[in-house]
């Protein structure tokens, strides 16, 4: 047999194996929309199937309200109360049929009955939990049907409308008791649920895909992972444009109350007056200036202290007018604070172009789609160039989360201005991060070198405090320019020149920047900031380390019955001044398991020591968590403990622990079954650490799409919460 016959016929076997991977892929897949459809029909379409035997008891003629000319009965201010009295019978649930031609609103009723267990109303008390109040959505009919859950046969059953905020009057087509539901094949959560098993049958621990090495097969592996991402970036946009009242664009189609009618699609603002500062220093910019227009008040330039928040207040109620929160205030001149960097990166290319404001959101979307793509790239290059025996399966094991549990996700579910900054300097980071990889394996790295270190220094424009992150050059060039003395050859000095210059050019715009707004070159104006606290008085303390360090690290999550099962954590302080907080859900190290791996750091350091000369991995890895703990104590210093701000410091911690967990990859033995064993455990850390943050994306917070469209929101519960 000849050569050239060998390799065809190597070839055609490769193909024939390939063909039955496939083969084998479609059949499971196949099965997998087999389950899913199983499970869509007969688990979460189960109060049909309980419902179908009832007989349906019409009450509406019961009901003492008013009808209007349409014949539908009205719940007014005055009356939003009906009451079912000697009943008699056993009660299952109750059906409110809401006229689908009234305005959408979410409702809450207060329901009470008395059955056999209990001759009076009864209601909670200091040992027991009475009948909840319930949520229903005019505009979403599974909220409609209320289970009650009563001991025998119910006599009296009121249901009322309780709470302020209602839109009345309410209009009612039917109300009946014991109604069977409809049966209802909810596709979003189908799709879910097809997508939930796909990625369990991919990252099983006998799966096929931690047998296709990174390394022996790059194209194959490249194109999977393309696939991943193009999936992943889908996920990331559609939740992101879920939050329409915080995206600020629309179309016919897309935010319709905002549409101009005449674009295909058109921009508008969101987020209220502070919001728009971006916007507003592009708008300065093009006429040549660096502060707003907006002027500020006159009692706010006559303060001797402008910058004291209850003093502010105070004459602000006197003065009457507003002032522009959370803006840099200096010599009777508002100015932004927050980096400069996506303001020309977006705001005013975009507003010379079309003379219109940049919507944020989008800018975000951007930014984050970026960050995931680097992520990709930045793991990509260690997997396959210093790492022998990483496959398929456990490089997107610890791409997915590395890409989405890096606070990326929430800085998506509040795409505003306050996100901005933060998630370019992310994107930015991990850009510059793959240049400089890219640029030690180079010939002639200069390029490479000049372009990283661009990205790094951006940073600085975007959320300086990440520049922090440009310490992992220490351990990647040490030993190349010192340890080896590179630095004192031509070729070395002129790649160094190129690793460090960048730094210096935009270091000079930064600083030119900032002298000719505050007459500092290292003022970024953080001082000038109306805000809740005084910034040049906050200075360091000590006694607000130990709750933040609590708070962005080990807090467990409080959680409880109903979606999305996490609320807001509980904070207490025994730091006797002013910390600034917001609403939290729980330390990075109680809620993302995958960093249960970083504690075991030294055992799996020591193996790589043993098998390498070199220290570069390691110092990368200890530069990430020295920098992610600095990081975390200097947002809790300088501004305080906020969600948004787990994004500053979550990124360095997980990229260690990947980076660990790569390394202890290394040291399996393949089919073993230590190796298996690792793999299901990886897999069950990773699971729930990407299953908080999903759940985290959906808890109702203040300004979110839960808050401004509850109704609609209610459909989501109840997608979820199907057996209500």
């Amino acid at each position: 047999m000849s050569i050239k016959e060998e390799i065809a016929g190597q070839a055609r076997d490769v193909l024939d194996a390939r063909d039955g991977l496939l083969k084998k892929a479609l059949i499971s897949f196949a099965a997998i929309v087999a389950i899913a459809v199983l499970l869509e029909v007969f688990l979460f379409n189960i109060n049909f199937f309980l419902t179908m035997g009832y007989d349906e008891v019409d009450v509406s003629n019961r009901l003492n309200l008013t009808t209007d000319e349409d014949g539908f009965y009205r719940m007014s201010e005055v009356s939003h109360k009906v009451e079912f009295p000697d009943l008699d019978m056993p009660v299952h649930n109750i059906h409110f049929d809401f006229n689908e031609g009234q305005p959408a609103q979410l409702l809450t009723l207060k329901i009470m009955f008395t059955d056999e267990a209990h001759q009076t109303f009864f209601d909670t008390t200091e040992y027991t939990v009475g009948v909840p109040e319930v949520d229903v959505s005019t505009a979403v009919s599974e909220s409609e049907y209320i289970h009650i859950n009563a001991s025998g046969n119910v006599d009296t059953l009121t249901v009322e409308l309780v709470g302020d905020d209602v839109s009345y009057p309410i209009s009612i087509e039917k109300v009946s008791i014991n109604a069977p539901e409809p049966f209802n094949f909810n596709m979003m959560r189908f799709s879910i649920v097809v997508l939930v098993l796909t990625v369990g049958w991919l990252f099983r621990p006998r799966s096929r895909i931690y047998q296709i090495s990174m390394v022996d097969e790059p194209v194959f592996t490249k194109r999977a992972i393309i696939a991943a991402v193009i999936v992943e970036v889908l996920v990331v946009s559609a939740f992101l444009f879920m939050g329409s009242n915080l995206v600020g664009v629309a179309s016919k189609s897309y935010n319709y109350g905002s549409w101009d009618q005449e674009s295909v699609v058109n921009v508008f603002e969101v987020g209220g007056d502070n919001a728009q500062q971006y916007a507003m220093l592009a708008q300065a910019m093009a006429k040549g200036q660096l502060y707003l227009d907006e002027q500020p008040p006159d009692w706010l330039v006559e303060m001797d202290d402008p910058y004291d928040k209850g003093l502010r207040d105070e004459a602000r109620k006197a003065g009457g007018e507003d002032y522009l929160f959370d803006a840099a205030y200096y010599n009777g001149h508002y100015y932004v604070y927050f980096g400069v960097v996506p303001v020309l990166l977006f705001y005013l290319p975009f507003y010379l172009v079309t003379g219109q404001n940049f919507p944020t959101a989008i800018g975000v979307l951007i930014a984050l789609i970026a960050f995931i793509l680097g992520c990709t790239a930045l793991l990509d290059r260690f997997a396959r160039y210093h790492f022998k025996r990483v496959s398929l399966g456990i490089y997107l094991l610890l791409q997915i989360p590395l890409a989405m549990c890096s606070g990326a996700l929430y800085l998506a579910k509040f795409p505003t201005f306050y996100s901005l900054p933060i998630m370019c300097a992310l994107a930015f980071s991990v850009w510059g991060l793959y240049l400089w990889m890219r640029g030690r394996a180079s010939a002639r790295p200069e390029g490479w070198y000049l372009a990283g270190s661009l990205c790094m220094a951006l940073v600085v424009g975007c959320r300086p405090q990440l520049l922090l992150l440009s310490c992992v050059a220490f351990p990647l060039f040490w030993r190349r320019y010192i340890t080896k003395r590179r630095l004192f050859t031509p070729e070395g000095a002129r790649e160094f020149a190129c690793l460090i210059g960048p730094y210096f050019v935009v270091a000079a715009g930064i600083m030119w920047y900032n002298w000719a707004r505050f007459g500092s070159p290292l003022n970024f104006g953080a001082n000038y900031n109306l805000t809740v606290h005084d910034m040049p008085k906050r200075g360091f303390a000590i006694g607000r380390i130990a709750p933040a360090l609590f708070a962005f690290f080990i807090q467990p999550p409080t959680v409880d019955g109903t979606f999305p099962f996490i609320l807001p954590a509980t904070f207490d302080t025994t730091y006797m001044g002013q910390t600034v907080r917001e609403v939290t859900f729980g330390g990075i190290f109680a809620c993302l398991p995958l960093l249960w791996i970083i504690p075991f750091a030294r055992p799996i350091l020591h193996r790589r020591f043993e098998q390498r000369s070199t220290h570069t991995i390691a110092g990368v890895i200890v530069v990430l968590l020295i920098t992610g703990t600095v990081l975390a104590l200097l947002d809790a210093e300088m501004a305080g403990i906020l969600q948004r701000y787990f994004a500053d410091f979550s990124f360095m911690f997980l990229a260690a622990a990947v980076l660990l967990a790569f390394i202890a990859n290394e040291n399996m033995h393949d089919g073993s079954s230590f190796d298996r064993l690792f793999r299901q455990g990886l897999s069950v850390l990773v699971a729930f650490s990407v299953l908080y943050i999903a759940l985290l994306c959906f808890v109702p917070e203040t300004g979110w799409y839960a808050d401004i469209y509850d109704w609609a929101f209610q459909d989501i519960i109840e997608t979820f919460e199907f057996w209500t």
